[in-house]
């Protein structure tokens, strides 16, 4: 039976060994997370190790590792990038922290609903009245929204009340998507291509040059540009050429896990023969999956 420190010392060792991405944890990284002096952290390590679930590494780069059963023991899976849920907070992801199991823990009615989450990564970020968005979850593509009202740093689990809980329509993202595109054409300034976004009161437009895409341009990319004193540049000059793209029968799931993927808004929407057809935004598909209909 591990003590609280242990477990705590434990949970710390995977948070910053996944985000250390299989690089060996030193125990100052640990101590230093958990507010605790290096020397009790080796020797509760002394300990872990001899119990199996830590693993030393030895040399000038060495330090701890946690074993497949350290896992086990905390109850949690050793989770890859592809299967990772995202948790969300003001509508922004939070970095380096996924969720490993999600427990209902009491549904009377679908108004009061709480939520136990099993998390792996610093949850020390979210605070009690938090609103938080978790998923979609690989499997059922479930999404759950909620207010955070309790957190135990020792197990790492957010204890949510649930304000909604939804599965991604299956739906095309054809359905979802803006098929009025407004357009840049590659001739345009900066300034130009500026007015047309604030005018339109849109983030962003793919360029289109002879009936292909070109690149997109947001105005992150604006004002950036005018930050540097490039105002006087054409959108060619600033836009991004990395066109990330969807055909028109591609799920809403796998559009949202595309976005997720590549840290980005929106997607323009192709044919076939990859003729734009539309866009599609995080908003866009986040209002379709609010919808009750």
């Amino acid at each position: 039976m591990l003590t609280s420190v242990q477990k705590e010392i434990l949970q710390s060792l995977i948070n910053l060994y996944r985000k250390a991405e299989g690089k060996s944890i030193k125990g100052e990284e640990i101590a230093e997370i958990m507010s605790r002096n290096p020397g009790t952290i080796r020797n509760q390590m002394q300990s872990l190790r001899s119990l199996g679930l830590v693993k030393g590494v030895p040399g000038p780069r060495g330090g701890y590792k946690p074993t497949i059963e350290a896992y086990h023991t905390l109850n949690i899976t050793d989770i890859s990038k592809e299967t990772q849920v995202p948790i969300f907070k003001g509508g922004k992801e939070l970095k380096d922290i996924t969720v490993a199991k999600i427990e209902f823990t009491s549904i009377p009615h679908p108004g009061e609903c709480e939520a136990a989450i099993k998390a792996i990564g610093n949850i020390k970020r979210i605070d009690l009245g938090d609103r938080i968005r978790i998923g979609p979850t690989p499997v059922n593509k479930l999404i759950v929204n909620g207010v955070v009202v309790g957190r135990d740093d020792m197990d790492n689990i957010l204890l949510l009340d649930t304000t909604g809980i939804r599965s991604i329509p299956k739906k095309k993202v054809i359905e979802v998507a803006s098929k009025d595109l407004i357009t840049l054409k590659p001739t345009l300034s900066i300034r130009e291509a500026a007015k047309v976004l604030s005018t339109r009161d849109i983030e962003g437009a793919p360029v289109i040059g002879d009936g292909k895409i070109m690149g997109i341009l947001t105005l992150s990319d604006i004002t950036r540009a005018l930050a540097e004193d490039k105002e006087n540049l054409k959108v060619t000059e600033i836009m991004s050429d990395q066109i990330i793209t969807v055909e028109e029968d591609v799920m809403i799931s796998e559009a949202i896990d595309i976005m997720n993927k590549n840290n980005i808004g929106r997607l323009i929407v192709t044919d076939g023969k990859g003729a734009p057809k539309g866009i599609v935004t995080r908003t866009d598909l986040l209002d379709k999956i609010a919808s009750p209909k």
